[in-house]
């Protein structure tokens, strides 16, 4: 375990010995740096009390002394006091951090590092104090609610730094009102500089926190299995951003009171979103209601957020009395084409580009396209981004005037939203994904099973694969063994064939098995990588034998539908016939009975008495009187 780090000698390079037990045992650990001065001796930091806890380290309240030639300086400063970790990966986080000191030294969003060091073996980000947090102004305000006005200003000025770092391809995944700090102009400053993103891949000797890219009331679907739901990206901060926003409307944290295990089970399985707001400005509704989408590729990017909340800037200054008048859940899709605008935002089309028509959602081959093949020759400048577009098609003379919208452009024969492969297998995660982003240049971005990022490479890397989408079956191939998932088994062995229900962003496919019986937590669907497994359909099945194997497990899939109506027929066909039954008794036992000779007795006539109509009871069993039996 390890100690407290002693200082070898007073230089910038991040050069320190752990002491493992006793004090004569020292482990030397060198991160060598390049950049200036990012070491901070810890002989200089005397730690006051501790003013926060978090997932990744705690935050203390610390007191730098710094010598100069003339007087010496006493300045209280805030120090982030990481969890502790594995020596061997130290070297690692020293070096990553070293990077980010450097990078976030000119950004005016972002709290301002004033370097880093290690004490009692932790290392430590050092930053100035700053007095409060958005999180704290909620504390103080009535129901926790900020005013429309300060949610826009804080919101445009989060969007800024959240918008610096990305520039600088760091990501911050642990969005949230108290890291929002407030500085002296009372202006919202991003305190968290992506530690979740900077522990990505690093154990720490925590087990409980191995598994978290965040906390969990902020956290997308990608961040809990980015590996297998993921991977995560620019659009995993804008669900962290809508959270935090809907917290300073509404005062409720989201997920507030739910465990770790409920919270996975609402964003991941069931799929919820956190409650929005109405009443908000339509630009701001807009972009929050596009931040809890599930596909990340639909959420809209900072820069579209930052946009939005400029633009309604005025509108909040307006209405300072804003109440929340209830929910509104509705997505802004385009009409007709099954797509967010925020996806069809991020090709931004030039002239020159190539383009083709957009597949329609949840399809894996184009149909009815308007535009096969073309090149944009004209853009109208009077419209919004994606307005219309001139693209000249081979063919034919004049160029066909089309809303950009429908469009998708296409770079080296490849657009984003293709199944590609790579040439070079990999073993560590899947050989088949889905085509993010491509660069005009032909920089690709492509999301893999396995990868808790994106892989970026060069187009000349790969080629294309089969596509697909939702209603398909498949099943596992004949040379698979032992697959990356858990998949059934039919009853002779043979691996079962299911329905793909859902195909997530990095090609992971979502397989539903509706005909098997589950009982308690156990689960109908499976996951499935698309490069182990094969499209089974009715033409594609060679032999009688397999297409009648492949008819049984199209009949396997309705089978529990078939089980309900027969049960539900079966009930009612029992009603049915038990009423028929009681009515039949209830007449046998209205009808008069009369007796014959040898059936005389007072309680077989009383019995009768009562089934004859009240004259004629009186009439026949009335006392004394003598009943004479005619025959003609």
């Amino acid at each position: 375990m390890a100690g407290k780090a002693v200082v070898k000698q007073p230089i910038s390079a991040f050069d320190f010995e752990i002491v493992e037990g006793v004090s004569d045992n020292l482990t030397t650990v060198v991160a060598s740096s390049s950049q200036s001065s990012p070491w901070i001796d810890p002989a200089t930091i005397k730690l006051r009390h501790r003013i926060g806890r978090g997932l990744f380290g705690d935050v203390w309240l610390a007191t730098r002394h710094q010598t100069t030639a003339d007087y010496d300086e006493y300045h209280e400063v805030a120090v982030k006091m990481l969890h502790p970790m594995k020596e061997e990966n130290i070297n690692v986080v020293l070096d990553r951090l070293g990077n980010l000191f450097t990078q976030c030294q000119e950004l005016k969003h972002i709290c301002w590092l004033q370097g880093l060091s290690v004490i009692n073996g932790k290392l430590c980000i050092v930053m100035k104090f700053y007095e409060g947090s958005v999180g704290d102004k909620m504390a103080r305000a009535k129901e926790g609610k900020l005013s429309l006005r300060d949610v826009i200003r804080y919101g445009t000025d989060l969007a800024r730094g959240i918008m610096e770092l990305h520039s600088k391809e760091i990501l911050i995944l642990n969005l949230k009102p108290y890291n929002f700090l407030l500085n002296e102009n009372d202006h919202a400053i991003l305190g968290d500089i992506g530690i979740p993103y900077l522990l990505l891949g690093v154990p720490l000797l925590s087990s409980d926190m191995s598994t978290r890219l965040g906390t969990p009331n902020y956290m997308a679907p990608e961040q809990w299995q980015p590996e297998v739901r993921g991977p995560i990206s620019f659009e995993t901060d804008s669900w962290g951003f809508g959270c935090s926003i809907v917290e300073m409307l509404t005062g409720s944290q989201p997920w507030s009171g739910k465990s770790v295990d409920e919270i996975f089970k609402s964003i991941v399985k069931r799929q919820e979103k956190p409650h929005i707001p109405g009443g908000l400005p339509p630009a701001v509704e807009s972009v929050i209601v596009g931040c809890f989408e599930y596909d990340f590729r639909n959420r809209p990017l900072m820069g579209d957020i930052l946009h939005a909340f400029l633009s309604s800037q005025e509108a909040a200054y307006g209405d300072e009395g804003w109440r929340d008048p209830g929910s509104r859940v509705n997505l802004d899709k385009l009409s007709g084409s099954g797509y967010s605008k925020w996806l069809v935002l991020k090709d931004q089309l030039q002239i020159g580009d190539t383009v083709r028509s957009r597949k329609p959602p949840n399809s894996c081959k184009p149909e009815n396209m308007e535009v096969p093949g073309g090149t944009i020759v004209g853009m109208e400048r009077d419209t919004e981004r994606n307005g219309f577009v001139l693209v000249r098609v081979h063919g034919i003379h004049d160029p066909l005037r089309v809303h950009g919208s429908t469009l998708e452009r296409v770079t080296f024969g490849l657009a984003a939203g293709d199944w590609v492969r790579l040439k070079a297998n990999g073993k560590k995660h899947s050989s088949v994904g889905i085509l993010h982003s491509i660069d005009r240049d032909g920089s690709v971005a492509v999301a893999f099973i396995g990868l808790e990022t994106f892989w970026k490479g060069n187009c000349s890397e790969l080629q294309m694969a089969e596509a697909y989408c939702a209603g398909q079956f498949v099943r596992l191939k004949p040379d698979i063994f032992s697959p990356r998932f858990e998949w059934p088994r039919k009853r002779g062995g043979d691996w079962a064939t299911g329905r793909i229900c859902q195909v997530l962003p990095n090609g992971c496919l979502l397989v539903n098995f509706p005909g098997m019986l589950v009982f308690g937590d156990e689960n109908s669907s499976f996951l499935a990588d698309p490069a182990e497994v094969e499209i089974v359909s009715f033409n594609a099945c060679p032999g009688i034998v397999k297409k009648y194997q492949h008819l049984e497990d199209f009949h396997w899939a309705v089978r529990p539908l078939l089980i309900a109506l027969g049960l539900f027929t079966a009930m009612k066909l029992g009603l049915f016939v038990g009423k028929k039954v009681r009515r039949s008794k209830v007449k046998t036992g209205r009808n008069p009975v009369i007796p014959f000779e040898g059936q005389q007795g007072d309680a077989q006539n009383a019995s009768n008495a009562a089934w004859l109509p009240p004259k004629v009871a009186n009439i026949i069993f009335r006392e004394g009187a003598s009943v004479t039996t005619t025959s003609r």
